[in-house]
């Protein structure tokens, strides 16, 4: 009776701890933690080992508590935009120190692609904020992506050409969906704007369906001869991406530098 009074309280000490976290307007440590909640700094350390081990809290950088990947998880499923940009912004951050170009994150909605963040390209040419801009799915990486993997179906009718580098007809989309398919990756050549270049690979949700199309553009001149490279380096990102998603860390020993600018 006693280890199960016992076991009890450890549970109850753990969520009032987990409360203080979560209730918290900034990350906490170790020190607020054991103070507010009154525990010995033995009994403290312990649980929040265990909390750590569960995925229920994590340390940033400077050792300070904040909500684990286990909740990002479940908050990725009831508000999937706000998470994922939250996720994906490292991730981001690390394509940009590489390659030097703009780099996108987009999802879905509807029949339409939706930008839902950007990190600007290191150089003047090319530099343009997309997520104000509605672009036709057609004419993008990103949105060959969602048509190669099914998440949007491909049109029926033709489509407007924008440049006469577009493709227009559904056929020609279905036939590079399968190529797209094949390699792993999406790329546009002057079909949304003459002497604009984009490649985009597709992220993998929990369920191991297509949620996000991860991608750079810039200007034809600086990457119509990196294409392969640059579509391997965005590949192994989202892969990392991809598992980080599912509730798995990425291997940094992993941590792909090609494509480095």
């Amino acid at each position: 009776m006693a280890e199960s009074s016992s076991g009890t309280q450890a549970v109850d000490r753990a969520i009032a701890l987990l409360y203080l976290v979560l209730g918290a307007d900034r990350p906490l440590t170790f020190a607020d933690l054991q103070e507010a909640s009154g525990l010995a700094k033995s009994t403290t350390s312990r649980i929040l080992t265990a909390l750590e081990r569960g995925a229920l809290l994590e340390r940033g950088g400077d050792g300070s508590y904040v909500a684990g990947s286990l909740f990002s998880l479940y908050a990725a499923r009831h508000d999937p935009w706000e998470e994922l940009v939250r996720l994906a912004r490292p991730t981001m951050e690390r394509i940009g120190e590489q390659t030097s170009e703009t780099v996108h994150l987009s999802v879905a909605r509807g029949d339409r692609v939706a930008q839902i963040a950007q990190v600007d390209s290191r150089y003047l040419l090319g530099t343009r904020d997309w997520t104000a801009i509605d672009v036709p799915p057609h004419s993008s990486a990103l949105g060959k992506v969602f048509y190669a993997w099914g998440v949007l179906p491909i049109p029926e009718e033709p489509l407007e050409r924008l440049t006469d580098a577009t493709l227009t007809e559904p056929e020609a989309l279905w036939r590079e969906g399968v190529r797209i398919r094949a390699r792993g990756w999406a790329s546009t050549d002057g079909e949304l704007e003459v002497g604009l270049t984009g490649i985009a690979v597709p992220v993998e949700g929990p369920r191991g369906d297509v949620v996000a199309a991860l991608g750079i553009s810039g200007p034809t001149a600086r990457l119509e001869h990196r294409l392969d490279e640059l579509g391997r380096n965005l590949t192994s990102h989202a892969a990392q991406l991809s598992d980080l998603l599912r509730g798995r860390a990425p291997d940094r020993r992993d941590d792909p530098k090609e494509g480095v600018a």
